[in-house]
């Protein structure tokens, strides 16, 4: 059974910082791909920022340069550093692993997380 447990969220001032961590347990799961999406009230769950094995990283326009994506690999966790944060970043953001386990694909979403931006 593969596992996804978020922390790091919580109530901040516009422009302040959090950062969120998400762990993936679960044996025989090659991760490949983690990541960070965000759904506000009345909107739909969109992608924050992911990151390959490789290290490779993606994100989306509203954030880059204010958002840093990370990852450990021996650990098995991803890390999403937020500065500069707006209003508009408050939404619950959830964790999602993209990887293989006995060779079938799979996603997995971790609980979610409550970050929320006071102006």
């Amino acid at each position: 059974q593969v596992q996804l447990v978020e922390s790091g969220g919580g109530l901040v001032q516009a422009g302040g910082s959090l950062r969120l961590s998400c762990q993936v347990s679960g044996r025989f799961f090659q991760i490949d791909v983690m990541g960070w999406y965000r759904q506000a009230p009345g909107k739909q769950r969109e992608l924050v920022a992911d990151i390959t094995s490789a290290g490779s990283a993606n994100y989306a326009d509203s954030i880059k340069g204010r958002f840093t994506i990370s990852r450990d690999n021996a650990k098995n966790t991803v890390y999403l550093q937020m500065n500069s944060l707006k209003p508009e970043d408050t939404a619950v953001y959830y964790c999602k692993s993209t990887g293989t386990i006995f060779a079938a694909k799979r996603d997995h979403w971790g609980q979610g997380t409550q970050v929320a931006v006071s102006s």
